[in-house]
């Protein structure tokens, strides 16, 4: 009949459907809003009085008699008493609480500050002291080992009372060793102090700064029993000074260290000729040659 309903699911949507739609009209009529005829009046209710002002807890049916203007004057100057008596006026103790809490934090920070500061400025003396001590025990160091080289020189010239020759008149002696004579080789240098090798063959040099020539040649002494070649690169001013000698470089034959250490000294020595027109910092080499033999 009502091809709507022609499915199972349609028909229980409808039945459903039927309950809520009953409900809702039996809802509208027993629990709708209420209407009051007349409406009620909104507001806020005012307590029975004849005056502005008043006080109790007893609410008088008619109207108060008026107050006697003694029992008012009285009241007035009550009034007056009050509003002219100063009232004290306590300062706030956070305030209070909260300066003094300042001032102490700033009060440590300052300390903790002069605490580091005393802290740093007795470190960096102790360390100046720790400083100056090295110092002080190395000088002593060498002045002692001076002192008893001159020592023990002075006891063996006394000892021995000069050496004499046979080929010669000459007394005294130089060497390293403890036996008296003058070591060294009959064709070495004199002021040299060096003691190995046959004398004239070590130090020779070559130098190389360009079209700059040397003014002075110190050979390096001749210390150690080795040989070979030691290159030193150099760094001349323009006024010929030897400011930088680096011993060893490309081209050396051996870099013993007594070798290295006497030609860095010799280098530094060497005077060259003075150009205004040179670099500030020029380069260049000089090559010693060191020989046991020649």
């Amino acid at each position: 009949m009502f091809t709507f309903l022609d499915t199972k699911y349609k028909r229980k949507s409808a039945v459903l459907t039927s309950v809520i739609m009953a409900l809702l009209l039996i809802a509208i009529f027993f629990v709708g809003m209420k209407y009051l005829d007349p409406p009620e009046e909104y507001g806020i209710a005012v307590n029975f009085g004849t005056s502005s002002v008043g006080s109790g807890n007893v609410q008088p049916k008619e109207p108060l008699k008026s107050a006697s203007e003694d029992k008012i004057v009285e009241e007035q100057q009550e009034e007056i008493k009050e509003i002219s008596q100063p009232k004290e006026v306590k300062e706030p103790s956070a305030v209070s609480e909260d300066v003094a809490t300042q001032n102490n934090e700033e009060a440590i920070a300052i300390k903790k500050e002069e605490e580091a500061k005393k802290r740093a400025e007795a470190i960096a003396k102790k360390a100046q002291l720790e400083k100056d001590r090295i110092e002080r025990e190395r000088l002593e160091k060498i002045a002692q080992q001076k002192a008893e080289e001159e020592a023990k020189r002075k006891k063996l010239d006394a000892l021995i009372g000069g050496v004499k020759n046979s080929n010669g008149s000459a007394t005294g002696g130089e060497g390293d060793d403890n036996v008296a004579g003058d070591k060294g080789k009959i064709t070495g240098d004199p002021n040299a102090s060096g003691y190995y090798g046959n004398g004239g063959g070590g130090g020779n040099g070559d130098y190389n700064l360009g079209n700059r020539k040397p003014l002075s040649r110190p050979k390096p002494e001749y210390i150690c029993n080795e040989e070979g070649l030691v290159v030193v690169r150099i760094e001349v001013d323009i006024n010929g000074r030897v400011t930088k000698a680096t011993p060893g470089v490309k081209g050396s034959t051996n870099t013993a260290s007594c070798l290295l250490t006497q030609a860095r000294i010799a280098a530094l020595k060497t005077k060259w000729q003075a150009d205004d027109g040179a670099p500030s910092k020029q380069v260049g080499t000089i090559k010693y040659r060191f020989s046991l033999s020649q």
